[in-house]
């Protein structure tokens, strides 16, 4: 994520949106949720280029929001007008008169008292992969307390539980795959109850991992037969299996054999000859190869490139009982995620969560991941830097998509309007807001096409799509 602070008395500057012009991770333009025709969503990751600077804290988001709403509406809200003021009678000398129009300070103090931390102690439960990576690191790295928190992260073995500590609030939030949050929103494999999904952790970051006895298999259909292993039902590692399986011409629950084996077990299903593969996260894929155990078939961004995979999570309860604690946490994800986008940050990275308590594994194999360049299992070297990115936007279309798998794969059994679930869950246009308040490039779109194995998915026709596939258990 680029940071872009802008400045209200800079006559230089626009504070109309601006665009990254770049890599869009996949995404292509869509028409707005309106009917009109939407611009084309851009990308704020660092693998594109552009000046990097660090973010800026809690207070200062505040006090440079509460500054640029008051020059914004002493000039009307013309940003033109503005400029040229600024321009002929120069920054200082506006700046003077606005604060004699207008008591900043007052307003600034009052801004931050209203945005007071309600419950600065939180615990935030996690699931040791390279996924949780801005979570897992906003603890050691100080973004949590950057941001006025004392939040400690909890390890969890399995989804599972995960889900279960976010339901019954033995948490306060929580790292989830990004399915989940519609899930239990849904009732779906769980309790219905309101979650919240504020912001993505990381983009691509898996992989398919078969045995080394399997070194000869080349596409889906010399699969057939194969026991299988994802972390959880309601994942994208379940979804995108299920998506490359089915594109193969193979059905996923009847030609193959599916389930579900905690992250952290998987490699020694994969030695003991439990299984013959998995689409899992990272590290796991990297400790088989490093374990002798297994090799990368097929990297994740492979099949959907810039799909999402994991994500911050909370419960709506939360989020309205404790607003201001909601965005502190937000913030620092947000924050931590822009950190972590930048590639030459990994190593730094790696060793902060590497350790026992977080992620409990050798910093050579978080490197190989993080970094991109690693060993394959097949006596190569991969060298692909976006084999796993940090990128928070929940686009409300990659929520439909994901809703139309589970429709597919019946793991949902209730009626719903996708558009309606989407933007009840995820929360794009908030993302957005923050990161712009917080000095990152914003976008104004929040909807977006998405090629997965070379076809097109319109969130605009979901059950069009959704008819369109021949394999499937409707």
């Amino acid at each position: 994520m680029s940071v872009f602070r802008r400045d209200p008395f800079d006559p230089d500057q626009s504070l109309e949106h601006q665009h990254h012009a770049g890599c869009m991770h996949g995404a292509s333009p869509v028409d707005g949720a309106d009917g009109s025709q939407g611009e084309t969503p851009q990308c704020s990751s660092t693998s594109c280029h552009g000046e990097h600077e660090k973010a800026i804290s809690t207070e200062d988001a505040i006090s440079h929001a509460v500054e640029t709403a008051v020059v914004k509406a002493i000039f009307g809200q013309s940003d033109l007008s503005r400029r040229k003021v600024l321009a002929a009678a120069g920054a200082g000398v506006v700046a003077e008169i606005v604060r004699g129009m207008f008591p900043l300070d007052t307003a600034k103090a009052m801004a931050m008292e209203v945005g007071k931390i309600e419950k600065p102690d939180l615990s935030i439960g996690f699931i040791p992969i390279t996924c949780a990576t801005p979570i897992i690191m906003a603890e050691p790295m100080g973004f949590y307390e950057k941001h006025g928190l004392n939040a400690k992260v909890r390890r969890a073995s399995g989804w599972a539980m995960v889900r279960d500590w976010a339901i019954t609030k033995e948490v306060d939030a929580a790292h989830m795959l990004s399915p989940m949050p519609l899930s239990i929103t849904l009732g779906a494999g769980s309790p219905k109850v309101p979650f919240y999904m504020p912001a993505v952790e990381n983009i691509n970051g898996q992989a398919i991992t078969l045995a080394n006895k399997h070194k000869g298999v080349k596409t889906a259909k010399d699969m057939k037969g194969f026991r299988f292993c994802v972390p959880f039902e309601y994942s994208m590692h379940n979804y995108l299996l299920r998506y490359y399986l089915a594109e193969g011409g193979l059905h996923p629950d009847k030609d193959v054999q599916i389930r579900v084996v905690p992250p952290p077990e998987m490699v020694a299903n994969l030695k003991a000859g439990n299984v013959d593969g998995y689409l899992a996260p990272d590290p796991f894929n990297q400790r088989a190869v490093y374990e002798n155990a297994g090799f990368i078939f097929k990297l994740s961004k492979e099949i959907w490139e810039g799909h999402p995979c994991c994500a911050f999570a909370i419960s709506q309860e939360f989020a309205k009982t404790y607003p201001n604690t909601f965005l502190a946490l937000f913030r620092s994800i947000v924050d931590a995620t822009a950190y972590a986008s930048d590639k030459s940050n990994r190593k730094e990275i790696a060793k902060a969560i590497a350790p026992r308590n977080y992620l409990n594994q050798p910093v050579t194999v978080l490197e190989q991941v993080l970094t991109g360049r690693y060993a394959t299992g097949m006596g190569g070297i991969g060298n692909v830097p976006d084999r796993i990115d940090f990128d928070p936007m929940p686009w409300h279309s990659m929520a439909i998509w994901i809703l139309t798998q589970m429709k597919r794969w019946k793991h949902v059994d209730t009626d719903f309007d996708y558009k309606t679930v989407a933007e009840e869950v995820y929360l794009a246009t908030k993302c957005n807001t923050l990161a712009s308040e917080m000095g990152y490039e914003d976008r104004t779109e929040t909807y977006a096409k998405h090629v997965i194995m070379g076809k097109e998915f319109d969130p605009a026709k979901p059950d069009e799509y959704l008819a369109s596939f021949p394999i499937n258990n409707l």
